[in-house]
């Protein structure tokens, strides 16, 4: 769906671009994500192929189309969640969503009632978004996103400002997109987000691609092959899972007391992000 071929931008206030020479594919139905520190160039790269950066160098395919050709009516098909709500204050939820579903074609709206349900403000719908938390403003901004039913979605930080069961819940529609045949694109530095919802990941760091793969692959090419077992006594033990089940040690481990968990030993997706690119997000 998406295809970019050595991108390069630069802000014109600044001395090096931003982006330096990306190249990277997101296929069509999968929920593609970008991680990195704050700087790294991920909104940058988003704002590219949402096209409100224009002057970039390279080549940016959308389904086989070259970006630059496309006319404005691409912006019918994608959806944005930005990192900060953009939100008309004074309005309320529900009359912030119909001015922007105003921008589009009847057809492709959902009902208000079903956007707010999803997301549990449908008891905030009609109250000016002034008074809205950041999270609620965050949620009201993904239904916003979603609500001219687009083919294409990028989202930038999607769930920054939410508690756990609202970021999950965020996660889970996220996923419920993908299973409808949309593509999607996020950027964020949190790697347990990513980690559940992305099909593949790159690390961008400085503007630069340094790798680009599954978050499975990725912990276990760079975990240990190994599982730690827990006893229901407390006692631990590591144990290699080469020919586990014929070694003595482990089987003598296990006989003699209940099992509590055995856990492999696969690096975090955070983990593998500093052994590859030597940095911490931040």
């Amino acid at each position: 769906m998406i295809k970019v071929e050595n991108l390069v931008f630069q802000y014109p206030s600044n001395d090096t671009p931003t982006l330096k020479g990306l190249n990277f594919e997101v296929e069509n139905g999968e929920v593609f994500g970008f991680l990195g520190p704050s700087g790294a160039g991920k909104s940058t790269a988003q704002k590219v192929l949402y096209k409100i950066l224009q002057n970039y160098q390279g080549t940016v395919l959308i389904d086989g189309k070259n970006l630059s050709d496309i006319d404005n009516s691409y912006l019918e098909k994608i959806g944005v969640g930005f990192e900060l709500p953009n939100h008309y204050p004074k309005l309320t939820g529900s009359e912030n969503l119909a001015l922007f579903a105003s921008f589009y074609p009847n057809n492709s709206i959902k009902p208000q009632e079903e956007l707010f349900e999803m997301v549990g403000l449908q008891d905030a719908a009609h109250i000016p978004v002034e008074n809205y938390s950041k999270g609620m403003k965050m949620r009201l901004n993904f239904i916003r996103a979603i609500q001219h039913n687009p083919e294409i979605l990028f989202f930038d930080e999607p769930t920054t400002g939410m508690d756990p069961v609202n970021a999950h819940l965020i996660k889970q529609h996220i996923l419920d997109l993908k299973s409808a045949g949309k593509t999607v694109f996020i950027t964020t530095h949190s790697m347990t987000a990513a980690d559940e919802i992305c099909d593949r990941v790159s690390f961008i760091v400085d503007g630069t691609l340094l790798l680009t793969d599954r978050p499975d692959n990725l912990k276990s090419k760079y975990g240990k092959d190994a599982v730690i077992v827990e006893l229901a006594n407390g006692k631990t033990e590591e144990f290699l899972l080469d020919k586990l089940g014929d070694n003595r040690d482990f089987l003598n481990f296990i006989k003699g007391e209940d099992v509590k968990r055995i856990d492999t030993e696969d690096a975090t997706l955070e983990e593998v992000f500093i052994k590859v690119t030597g940095k911490k997000l931040k």
